[in-house]
Order: C-alpha cells, then structure tokens, then sequence
C-alpha cells in the first residue's frame, strides 16, 4: 500500500481519533468544571463527559454527557446543545486542530445499563442459577 494511503480498519478508530476525542473531552469537561459556561442550568448541575467519540475525519465530535445524580437529563443536553457554538469556539483555542469539529451532545446511557444489568442480576431466578450446586461445589 502506498505511504498515505487510507487503510479501513475493522478494529475501531485510529489512535489518532481516539486521542483528539480524549482531548476535547478534557477541554469539555474543564470548561463545565470552571463554570466557564454561562447558562443557569447548567450552573445548577455538576456535569460528567465520560466519553467523547469523533467522526474518522475528526468533523464531528459527539460529547457523552450526564449530570450528577441523573437528574434533568435532557434540560441539561439542551443547555449544551443552545451553547454549542461557544464551546467549539473554545475548543478551537484549546485544541490544535485544523477544523473546529461540529460538536453534539448525546446523554451517556451506560450508567442506565449498568444498572438495569445490576437489577438482572439481583433477581430470585439469576440468583438460584448462580448459586452453589447441591453436592456443594461451586459453579464457574
């Protein structure tokens, strides 16, 4: 293959997509740290970014995001999404990048999962299966 050539990889983004996503993550997440976004809902919340995934062309950035607590979810997306031009301003500054990428806010619905998973777990029927066996040994 030609040097510079594009390769597709099955395996998952480039180490390269990777790093910039983690750097505006950081940037993101020290912005809302700061309080250096001024809109009243998001000042009434302590906000996490988990996770930052961009396109394979480094265009667009969508910035997984939820409030301390779960609460007011999608009034929290919305304050970010009403903010967005700022924030990729910033991330322009904060960021070495040829484009600004377009950036959307998406809530991070992994803690759901997590715990509806934890909740499957707990149930009477996963319990017994899980259990130890009647001639006393355990189950690997």
């Amino acid at each position: 293959m030609a040097r510079g050539a594009r390769r597709d990889h099955p395996s998952g983004p480039s180490q390269r997509v990777l790093r910039v996503g983690e750097l505006i993550r950081h940037a993101l997440a020290d912005m809302l740290t700061r309080g250096e976004i001024h809109d009243p809902t998001l000042e009434g919340h302590m906000i996490t970014v988990p996770e930052v995934r961009m396109s394979p062309d480094l265009r667009v950035a969508t910035a997984y995001v939820m409030p301390l607590g779960g609460r007011d979810v999608k009034t929290v997306v919305a304050a970010l999404e009403r903010n967005k031009k700022f924030l990729r301003g910033e991330i322009a500054h904060r960021v070495n990048l040829k484009f600004a990428p377009e950036i959307r806010f998406r809530a991070d619905e992994r803690f759901d999962e997590a715990e509806r998973i934890e909740k499957l777990l707990r149930t009477p029927a996963v319990q017994r299966d899980l259990g130890p066996r009647k001639d006393g040994d355990e189950r690997k």
